[in-house]
């Protein structure tokens, strides 16, 4: 595929690998074709890990190198994104930029509407989107509001102050590139002539006003055979033969069928979105690959007078601008079902995919013969699709996991003709996708309807026969079929509805639609979100918004991450070898089939570890591999080591592990409460009397709430390098991990050596979340294993699929609760007890469930509380820290409890909420931590008032009133979120700082840069205190033989730790420095540098920063970050799909250190709460499989799914005495807000049953997936498959 080609080949590595499937758009590049027939160049943003090398003869690729550097010029795009703040990590930044570029390059003045759909595929994990619009939407005709004053950012005066780079707004346009069309890079000439051309070298220079881009145009080099073909008129087959596979052009279409005839079995491929997956996650070979994209009569559009004729190799995006055009020409009425396709067009895949893939249109069940198979013979090709002019009622209907989502949960397409000028049907149609292996016609349901008038006999006759006709089995791939048997269902009514309100607009029929179902036939639509940010300002960098210190180099695909770390000489590659059984004895393993491949070096085991396989982590054994049991499905066994990672993948599955199943075997939390099967030490913390509130308390409520896991869905997957270095047993590791330090001893373990001979560099990491703390060190340790039985270097890159796999992520829980409280609200006692499925090994879950009871109280003071924590042991990969760690669990559970309270009171939430708040000026938690919770107050009425709370309540009152199918909900949350470790020896940190004679500075310390801006903070810091502009000081990496025996880099306390260490380091030096100031006040920093190395002063200090407590006397936290979040949703009662209408945040943050990355913090986190509370869906099978691996099963927000309207403001006045100048952490906190969209969902559900005369207290789970709104807001379709009549079989997927 083009991606290795460009990264491994080529070299140039600014295109990521995110996922290998196109659903991340880290990859996206620019492919451009000079098109003939409309005599121009065409431009295309496509994913290069799909996109096969052979196809690209005759085309050009730009990469993100080609368009700027920040060694000769920047293009406005990569300045852009940088100058607003929307590169964080910066692993998708490079694709982002490709996106917007592709776009700029066909539409120079886009709409909102065209960057929302260019940015629809590709995905960010810490920005939350916001700043990226920001920064492209000023190409754009929208002014940009983004400063304190209001004012658009084009309006607002700025200075410079050239010493420190700094600017008094979120980001300012002044001085910015302007966008010149006419300094892009040029089509190359050799690719615009007819003939083609002798050869074209790759990774050409092109001179562009005097600057250099890479582009590269593919002609017939890139192939293992090298190829000569001299130009002639008449075109002629191209062939390129592989390793494992031969590659095959037709000249033209006669050709190509006499191929087909040939080679029946050949796969035929244009757009490679459905092979390409495969062969890159599956290892499926194809030996023969026939390509059908260079031929003009599959990509020809002929328009008639009855329709339109679209050639079958025409891509998805031609197709929806060709029905488009339809759509303005022929008006509303003859281009019904243009429409319909245009609508389901827009939701189908992102933009990327949408630019390769192929249409693939028959209303036909007789023409899908199975999932991904037709009745097409093998010798058979389609050449076209013929698209009438449409005069009958068309609609299709579709719903996914998520909005943009290439695979629908159910899909529908529905058509109906009536006899004239009646309501009388004539004709009808109706097919469904997503409820059986190929598109399902409901024959015998449209055959009874015929004949009928379309009123309301016909609705409910017409429900009863597709309830009974259309069976969903449970062991549907997917499951979930009583949602898709009410997909079903609900679909047919949205038609209905649809068709009624037609026939009542031409006075057809004597049916009356009533006003409050018309909303229901309304279409959520996608925006982009907007935000108004508040800022601080000083005199030096402190308090300023200053730009990310890469964002440049990473907007650039400049930035270096472990995988673009050039090959060393003899490097080789590991490749995991994985249990497929949960719980077993291993009997042997045989690797003597991998080992005679070609190119695999050795295999490892626990037999080859020097040191110790097994370790225990507080008391708790860990292997690195598995020797004698396994104890999950993914658990390590072995590792195969070969010359290229294509070989050791291929060798890594031809291992043979034969096993012996044990019992027992489970892995549900409900299960692990059966077993009795928990970790040590079981937690509890307790305050009051728990018996004399219950005895107080007018009512008694038991419930129960569970939380589903979350992925941490890095960009950048966990690897490293490991080179050995030949003397005294040394080793060098790049390695992708927020722990270096506990990296180096358990590789130092692992091999039997010193830690002083391990060096672990990290230069920075494409996202963490908690996820690169532990897992990595385990890989490190096999990698390292490997480099010292082979003597070489060894990389390990893990597959998007075994990353998840492997790795695991945030724990599921459950909390069970009893509560007492009076009719008021007022909460009296509590007693909750938490489980949370650890997996197989403790791992960190102990401390997981340890934050989770000290954050049960969140911002309440509830007299009488009692929390047991239990961690248990089941037979998962085991679960490990997430940002939040255990807050959000704990946080959320109470926050049911509250919500739940209110609903059986018959109150307001927020006035529940408001009653049982801490207000006292000193108050302790129940933990007996002293603080005060007057700024959480703070925050809590600022939002109320920022938000219009008491007035949108009222508004959304009227709405759901007025509307039957559609019904909106509001939450308010206050946030009190300890920040620091509660294992009290993490809560410390050094820093080197060193001055060059030259003036510059290099700081190094024990913090991770993850996109957090923890090493532009440390600069801003050190710039004030040593006076210097922050361009002369420099972060290199974090680095273990500079700063040893760091902590991780997580709890939101980085910033308050390197911060203050940094300060520590450079206050020292300022003190060396202090006389010589004195005596030479006239001199220069560089006069004065110099002047003190003369005087044999020292310029190298370090600086260090610790905080002691004692967890006994109650102080398990440095201190509290508070806030408060309103969230407003609408629902869809007959889909169940939702969309987040507006959010409001107020965040205590202290004084800002950098108000930009802070809201950059506040808006990523809150977005990943979204996934976590709304999307985001772990599935594993009945055998402990995970299911949901990778982007296209595992959906993480997109822009579609950020509210509109995201406004975030910082409080103003708030000091915290305890951290760096005043600041606070805030990393973490935010992810919780994420619950107001879960609780609004819950109101807006809450509302609909009302309406239904159903009861407002229901079971509901997070997250709250479309599945589930859909059936708790019971009705007359859901009925319809009552729980007597279901079948019980083993089901898809559990809930662990």
């Amino acid at each position: 595929m083009l991606l290795a080609y460009l990264r491994r080949k080529v070299g140039l590595t600014g295109t990521k690998y995110g996922c290998g499937g196109g659903g991340c758009g880290a990859c996206t590049v620019m492919v451009s074709r000079y098109d003939p027939i409309q005599e121009t160049v065409l431009h295309w943003s496509v994913t290069a890990c799909l996109q096969p090398i052979c196809s690209l003869h005759g085309a050009a690729v730009v990469t993100v190198e080609g368009i700027g550097s920040t060694k000769t010029k920047l293009h406005p795009v990569q300045e852009r994104i940088a100058k607003a703040h929307g590169s964080q990590c910066g692993f998708c930044t490079p694709g982002m930029v490709m996106s917007m570029y592709t776009l700029l390059r066909n539409n120079p003045q886009p709409t909102m509407e065209d960057i929302r759909e260019t940015l629809g595929g590709n995905l960010c994990r810490c920005t939350g989107y916001r700043p990226i619009i920001d920064g492209f939407k000023t190409f754009c005709n929208v002014r940009t509001v983004n400063s304190s004053n209001g004012k658009c950012c084009m309006e607002n005066s700025n200075s410079h102050n050239n010493e420190s780079d700094i600017s008094g707004e979120l980001f300012s346009m002044d001085n910015v590139l302007p966008l010149d069309p006419t300094q892009d890079l040029i089509f190359p000439p050799e690719l615009l002539v007819s003939k083609p051309c002798v050869l074209v070298v790759a990774n050409r220079k092109v001179n562009i006003s005097g600057h250099y881009f890479f582009i590269l145009f593919f002609y017939l080099h890139f192939i293992p055979s090298f190829q000569q073909i001299m130009g002639k008129k008449k075109a002629e087959r191209l062939c390129f033969q592989g390793e494992k596979v031969r590659w095959i052009s037709p000249a033209d279409l006669k050709d190509l069928i006499k191929l087909k005839a040939e080679y029946s079995n050949a796969p035929l491929l244009v757009g490679n979105t459905t092979i390409g997956p495969k062969m890159n996650l599956k290892g499926t070979v194809h030996p023969l690959v026939l390509y059908g994209g260079s031929i003009p009569e599959l990509r020809t559009i002929k328009w008639r007078n009855n329709g339109v004729t679209v050639g079958a190799g025409c891509s998805l995006s031609v197709l929806k601008d060709v029905l488009l055009q339809g759509i303005e020409e022929l008006g509303p009425e003859k281009s019904r079902v243009y429409q319909a396709l245009v609508q389901t067009l827009q939701c189908l895949a992102s933009k990327q995919i949408r630019n390769m893939a192929v249409s693939k249109i028959c209303l036909s069940e007789e023409f899908f013969t199975d999932f991904g198979k037709t009745a097409l013979r093998p010798d058979e090709i389609l050449l076209a699709i013929d698209i009438p002019h449409s005069r009958p009622f068309v609609s299709a209907f579709r719903q996914a996991q998520r909005r943009e989502f290439s695979f629908s949960i159910v899909n529908s397409g529905m058509r109906v003709t009536f006899r004239h000028d009646s309501n009388v049907v004539e004709n009808l149609d109706i097919f469904y996708g997503g409820v059986g292996p190929t598109l399902v016609k409901a024959r015998h349901t449209c055959k009874e309807l015929m004949g009928r008038k379309w009123d309301e006999k016909l609705l409910v006759v017409g429900t009863q026969l597709l309830e009974e006709e259309i069976y969903v089995p449970p062991t549907a791939p997917g499951g979930q079929e009583e949602y898709r048997k009410a997909l079903v269902l609900s679909f047919f009514f949205k038609f209905y509805m649809q068709v009624t309100l037609e026939l009542q607009q031409k006075e057809v029929g004597m049916n009356d639609l009533p006003l409050e179902y018309l909303s229901a036939l309304k279409p959520f639509k996608n925006e982009v979100p907007q935000l108004v940010p508040e800022t601080q300002s000083s005199n030096d960098p402190v308090g300023r918004p200053n730009v990310h210190q890469a964002a440049l180099q990473q907007a650039t695909g400049e930035a270096v991450y472990y995988d673009d770390i050039p090959s060393v000489k003899g490097e080789l590659f590991v490749s995991m070898v994985t249990s497929t059984r949960a719980h077993a004895k291993i009997i042997s393993i045989d690797a003597s089939m991998a080992l005679a491949m070609s190119g695999v070096v050795t295999f490892i085991s626990a037999k080859d570890v020097p040191g110790q396989n097994r370790r225990l982590w507080f008391n708790n054994p860990e292997e690195l591999f598995a020797e004698e049991e396994v104890i999950c499905v993914g658990q390590i066994i072995g590792a195969i080591v070969a010359e290229t990672r294509e070989q050791a993948k291929r060798a890594s599955e031809q291992v043979d592990i034969t096993y012996e199943d044990i019992q027992p075997v489970f892995f549900t939390i409900e299960e692990a409460i059966e077993h009795q099967s928990f970790f040590d030490p079981k937690r509890k913390l307790e305050r009051g009397n728990l018996e004399e509130g219950f005895e107080k308390a007018d009512h008694i409520l038991e419930g129960e709430l569970y939380m589903g896991g979350q992925e941490h869905f890095y960009m950048e997957t966990q690897g490293l390098i490991a080179i050995p270095k030949g003397e005294a047993g040394e080793l060098e590791l790049y390695v992708a991990s927020q722990h270096a330090a506990y990296t180096q001893v358990l590789v130092g373990i692992t091999l039997g050596i010193d830690s002083n001979k391990i060096t672990c560099h990290v230069k920075r990491l494409g996202g963490g979340f908690g996820g690169k703390v532990m897992k990595i060190a385990s890989l490190s340790a096999i990698a390292a294993t490997a480099a010292y039985k082979t003597g070489r270097a060894v990389r390990c890159v893990l597959e998007r699929e075994d990353d998840m796999l492997i790795t695991s992520g945030r724990s599921p829980f459950l909390g069970k609760y009893k509560v007492g409280y009076l009719n008021d609200g007022t909460i009296l006692a509590a007693d909750i007890t938490y489980y949370s499925n650890g997996g197989c090994t403790l791992d960190e879950s102990s401390f997981i469930m340890e934050k989770a009871l000290l954050h049960m109280d969140n911002g309440y003071k509830i007299p009488n509380l009692r929390g047991h924590g239990l961690v248990c042991k089941t037979y998962l990969p085991s679960y490990t820290a997430f940002r939040g760690f255990g807050g959000p669990q704990g946080l959320t559970i109470i926050e049911s409890v509250l919500h739940e309270v209110a609903a059986r009171c018959g109150l307001p939430a927020h006035q529940v909420r408001d009653i049982n708040m801490y207000k006292d000026e000193k108050c302790y938690t129940h933990h007996k931590q002293l603080f005060s919770p007057h700024d959480m107050v703070r925050c809590w009425n600022e939002c109320l008032e920022k938000s219009d709370y008491t007035h949108r309540c009222l508004s959304i009152k009227q709405f759901n009133a007025h509307n039957h199918w559609k019904k909106r909900g509001i939450s308010i949350v206050p946030l009190k979120f300890g920040i620091g470790f509660s294992k009290g020896f993490y809560n410390q940190v050094a820093a080197l700082v060193n001055i060059y004679k030259d003036g510059s500075v290099l700081i190094s310390h024990g913090g991770t840069e993850m996109g957090q801006g923890i090493n532009t903070k440390a600069i801003q810091i050190a710039s004030r205190i040593l006076k210097v502009p922050m361009s002369s000081i420099h972060i290199k990496e974090t680095c273990t033989g500079n700063v040893p025996n760091a902590a991780p880099s997580a709890a939101s306390f980085g910033t308050d730790a390197v911060g203050m260490a940094v300060k520590d380091g450079c206050e020292k030096l300022m003190r060396r420095l202090e006389p010589l100031i004195k005596k030479h006040p006239q001199f220069t920093w560089q006069q004065l540098v110099v002047e003190a190395y003369c005087q044999k002063i020292s310029l190298s200090a370090t600086g260090f920063f610790m905080y002691a407590f004692n967890l006994s006397d109650g102080n398990a936290y440095y201190y509290f970050t508070f806030g408060a979040c309103c969230s407003e949703v609408e629902i869809d009662c007959l889909t169940g799909d939702h969309k987040n209408i507006r959010t409001d945040i107020v965040m205590d943050v202290g004084r800002s250190i950098n108000p930009a990355l802070d809201v950059g913090q506040v808006e990523g986190g809150f977005v990943q709460g979204i996934g976590l509370y709304t999307i985001e869906e772990l599935q594993f099978s009945p055998e402990g499989v995970l299911l949901t691996r990778g982007p296209s099963r595992y959906k993480i927000p997109a822009l579609c799914d950020i509210p509109p309207q995201l406004n975030v403001h910082l409080l103003r006045n708030a000091d915290n005495p305890h951290a760096i100048y005043s600041s606070k952490g805030i990393g973490e906190p935010p992810v919780f807000f994420g619950c107001t969209l879960f609780f609004a969902i819950k109101e807006a559900i809450a509302a609909a049953r009302r309406e239904r005369g159903l009861s407002e207290s229901f079971p509901f789970s997070s997250p709250a997936t479309a599945e589930k709104i859909r059936m708790a807001c019971e009705d007359c379709f859901t009925r319809m498959n009552p729980p007597d009549r279901k079948v019980k079989t083993k089901p898809w997927a559990i809930n662990v």
